[in-house]
């Protein structure tokens, strides 16, 4: 079985996809930090072989063994007061350097994670676009597959996203969670086939052309507020004794806010990709990993 190199994977995409890389039977190779918290894959590092980019070069990565391909998942949202720059030195010039390292190793493909944000929202949109474009200017030096993901929720997420901290304030009984009147249309998708995306792209690599992008979702848009209430409805048969009230139009929308998103999941089908998880069935996991 080949070699991955996988980077991001202490993350809440990175961690599913190190699971799932190993359960296939790919050998692993992870970049991270000295200090990155490894707890959503304490259980899977000696199964590993890890390099602290703080302290090695990432061509250390793929001196130590013969690197077949890269999945890139590690980015940074900018939601813990980074500066510009420090999101655009993660999103950009981190995975340029790996990049490079691929290429000069002769690595045979590149597997990007992307966003469905339009460019010009924010800092992360904004960084995230440009480095796919330089994907695609170089293509012709290496495989790219770039994958464009929607609104992924799942177990061990980070608490500042919506989904978990949504669920955080239901345990906590508040009165009332503050929200915005919940009319944006997202199209939710569960973590396990966000990952058999990547695993079945992975798989099929070798017949695809040079550059490929694929938008990774269910296909069907939810009204955020519908979501909210689904979550709130499967959480009160767990706990009947919650009181908390929803405050839809509690809070404006924030600026730039979309009301829906655009995306293509059809091509992705094609290649045989279907989703395995309804929307009930993925919070009900989420609720049974929370208790």
């Amino acid at each position: 079985m080949s070699h991955v190199l996988l980077t991001g994977a202490t993350g809440f995409l990175g961690s599913h996809l190190l699971e799932a890389l190993l359960k296939q039977g790919y050998r692993v190779s992870i970049l991270k930090r000295s200090t990155s918290n490894t707890w959503r894959i304490d259980h899977l590092l000696e199964q590993v072989s890890a390099f602290d980019v703080d302290q090695v070069s990432i061509e250390e990565a793929f001196k130590a063994e013969k690197i077949d391909s890269v999945i890139h998942t590690a980015c940074s949202y900018g939601r813990d007061g980074q500066s510009v720059y420090e999101v655009v030195e993660t999103n950009l010039m981190l995975g340029l350097s790996v990049f490079d390292a691929a290429v000069r190793f002769n690595a045979n493909v590149f597997l990007n994670t992307d966003s469905l944000l339009p460019k010009h929202l924010n800092t992360y949109s904004l960084s995230k676009k440009h480095f796919s474009e330089w994907l695609q200017q170089r293509s012709n030096e290496i495989k790219v597959i770039n994958l464009r993901l929607e609104h992924m929720y799942g177990p061990k997420d980070d608490g500042k996203k919506f989904v978990p901290w949504l669920i955080g304030q239901l345990k906590k009984n508040v009165r009332r969670i503050p929200l915005t009147a919940g009319n944006q249309l997202r199209d939710f998708i569960y973590i396990d086939d966000v990952v058999s995306a990547y695993l079945l792209t992975l798989g099929l690599a070798e017949t695809m052309p040079g550059y490929s992008e694929f938008d990774v979702g269910t296909g069907t848009l939810t009204r955020v507020k519908d979501f909210v209430e689904s979550i709130y409805d499967i959480y009160k048969q767990q706990a009947p004794e919650s009181n908390t009230q929803l405050g839809f139009g509690d809070i404006p929308m924030r600026d730039g806010e979309l009301l829906s998103i655009e995306l293509d999941v059809q091509p992705l089908m094609q290649l045989g990709w279907k989703t395995h998880f309804t929307q009930e069935q993925g919070l009900e996991h989420i609720m049974k990993e929370e208790k």
